[in-house]
């Protein structure tokens, strides 16, 4: 499960967050390619948070499907 205090400081403020569980597996970033990007230091992380029900959807997918379960949000 995601830990907020071991996120990363590229993540945008927000619901949303990855931590350091992160392997870079890149399937966030295939599943919700507008909210998650990779980092040039081999993680994926929020770049932007989702502003309408299908980016919400599209989050949420990413975060169920995230192998290392390093996806977390606030709800």
């Amino acid at each position: 499960m995601a830990n907020r205090a071991d996120s990363f400081p590229d993540n945008v403020p927000g619901k949303y967050y990855v931590d350091s569980q992160c392997i870079d597996c890149d399937m966030c970033t295939e599943t919700a390619p507008d909210n998650f990007k990779r980092s040039d230091e081999g993680h994926a992380y929020v770049c932007k948070q989702p502003e309408t029900p299908e980016e919400e959807t599209l989050c949420e997918n990413a975060q169920s499907s995230c192998p290392v379960e390093a996806i977390g949000s606030d709800e």
